[in-house]
């Protein structure tokens, strides 16, 4: 950690969209999984949801660039479980999906809080997906093949989202709140600590602004603990 890293990192969070966000269903292939998840850090997504049953992901580390440090990932068993959770958010959610009534992705407003399905790399969204969404978007398409491999329709469309959001003045709003970044930057910077605190049942250290602990590591009890 330096202190122009942490000033970025805070920028970073500054910028972050917690309105908008991807769901994965079944994306297993590493390269595939690292490349979407590469372009919701770049759009500002802070965190994710992946569908499977596989209970580890094997995320390739070089194709996300680090971006899988910076981006947290909820796994859920079922698609339906994702799907709600989201719904009682108030998110709306949408299939990447071809159907009779599909809304061209570059038609759809990207400003409301979204959550895009995108499939798996064979099969695309399942029919469960399809009945749970409140829509579906496309990517239209000229050529003899109608399909896109899942990272590259991800990003065409989290793209169009970015472009929209800017267009909006939602990149500068500061959507979250400070207590959530100030633990966010922690969690990013001190993990050993953070786990240590968690386990512990103890408050992170606060942080100066060069991003060093301010204070000692305390227990409840207001005792002086070693870093771990």
């Amino acid at each position: 950690m330096t202190p122009d890293r942490y000033k970025k990192a805070r920028q970073v969070l500054k910028h972050r969209q917690p309105d908008l966000t991807v769901i994965m269903e079944n994306v297993h292939k590493p390269h595939n999984l690292a490349a979407v998840i590469r372009s919701c850090d770049a759009v500002g997504i802070g965190e994710v949801h992946a569908i499977s049953s596989i209970k580890y992901f094997r995320m390739r580390q070089k194709a996300a660039s680090g971006s899988g440090k910076w981006v947290n990932i909820n796994i859920h068993r079922k698609t339906s479980d994702a799907v709600q959770q989201l719904k009682n958010e108030g998110f709306g959610v949408y299939c990447a999906h071809f159907s009779e009534d599909a809304i061209d992705f570059r038609q759809f407003d990207f400003t409301q809080k979204t959550a895009l399905i995108f499939g798996s790399e064979l099969e695309g969204v399942s029919d469960e997906a399809v009945g749970l969404a409140d829509g579906n978007i496309i990517i239209p398409m000229m050529g003899m093949v109608q399909s896109l491999n899942v990272s590259v329709a991800s990003a065409l469309m989290l793209y169009e989202a970015q472009r929209q959001r800017e267009l909006a003045g939602m990149y500068e709003r500061g959507i979250i709140e400070q207590d959530v970044m100030d633990k966010v930057l922690f969690e990013w910077f001190y993990p050993d600590v953070a786990k240590y605190c968690n386990k512990h049942g103890m408050p992170y250290p606060a942080l100066d602004e060069d991003g060093y602990m301010a204070e000692p590591l305390k227990d409840r009890t207001g005792n002086i603990r070693k870093l771990p």
